[in-house]
């Protein structure tokens, strides 16, 4: 799949970055996503999302803060990539009320296994179907509002719900990252009807 957008990264507009990295799996692509460990006072326990995290004062510019935190939470990095990450664009995560760069890359054909490098931090690693990110759940989550229901893809157990799926979905179907998807019309019209609440 040809990666969005050359350019150079931006070096700064954003407090954190993250990677949508793919493979070619059995069947089809396949997405690396992480499952945070469980946490007293931390907002993303137990959260599925992208390999990343926050900008730190050394990082020349947020490729360099997302290549950092991909090998500090699975081990891998810039040898096991077919080319540098390519910056897709910055998004607002509003649970963390914070500007997130994103990036892609392609897993490289003699690239190491990634795996959870910090329990502390990754609980498990493993790979999402493209195919499955089509297909949407309704669960309940805590979200910035409270408890409500989310669009979300359920994946063995797992369920991604959120600014992670909503990146990824815009990702693959090449939608700019702003704009709404029918997931994301759906859920404000929840919200408005004051469904979940």
């Amino acid at each position: 799949m040809a990666l969005h957008r050359p350019e150079s990264p931006p070096t700064e507009g954003a407090d954190a970055a993250v990677l949508i990295l793919m493979r070619d799996g059995a069947r089809e692509l396949e997405t690396l996503l992480i499952e945070r460990t469980v946490r007293a006072g931390d907002p993303a326990s137990g959260q599925i999302a992208l390999p990343g995290g926050r900008v730190e004062p050394a990082d020349p510019d947020l490729r360099a803060t997302a290549v950092r935190e991909l090998g500090e939470e699975v081990g891998l990095g810039p040898a096991d990539l077919a080319g540098p990450p390519r910056y897709v664009g910055t998004d607002h995560a509003p649970r963390f009320q914070m500007n997130v760069g994103v990036f892609a890359a392609q897993l490289g054909p003699q690239a190491n296994r990634p795996t959870a490098r910090s329990r502390t931090e990754v609980a498990h690693v493993f790979w999402l179907p493209r195919s499955s990110l089509t297909e949407t759940e309704w669960v309940v989550r805590e979200t910035s509002k409270g408890a409500r229901e989310v669009p979300a893809t359920v994946y063995r157990g797992r369920v991604l719900w959120g600014f992670t799926r909503r990146i990824l979905r815009h990702f693959f179907e090449r939608r700019a990252l702003s704009d709404p998807d029918d997931d994301d019309r759906a859920f404000q019209a929840r919200l408005a009807a004051g469904e979940g609440s």
